[in-house]
């Protein structure tokens, strides 16, 4: 079974892709895998955007320029972490812009 990840922006680059756009990943899951583990798995591929992904003090959580989305909803609406995926599921990884 697999699961589709969205890396969108800026943030592709991190991934190969070319900084603008959209570039889609699949990951293989098993049965129960959750949004951490899938994340885990795309930054073991792609290691520099795993280093974006998470917080270099706290490992166990997110970083700040890097929002994750589960079905176009921001974690913590109806999904987080540790929330089960199945196939139908997409994740996204939208690049957050700061600034003034």
């Amino acid at each position: 079974m697999t699961v589709r990840v969205d890396v969108i922006s800026w943030v592709n680059r991190l991934a190969g892709g070319p900084g603008t756009g959209e570039v889609t990943l699949t990951e293989e899951i098993s049965p129960g895998a959750t949004v951490r583990a899938v994340l885990h798995r795309v930054g073991e591929r792609h290691p520099e955007l795993g280093r974006a992904l998470w917080n270099p003090v706290r490992p166990l959580e997110l970083g700040d320029n890097i929002e994750v989305m589960v079905n176009n909803a921001v974690l913590g609406v109806t999904h987080d972490l540790d929330s089960a995926v199945s196939a139908e599921d997409r994740i996204a990884l939208l690049g957050q812009y700061m600034g003034g």
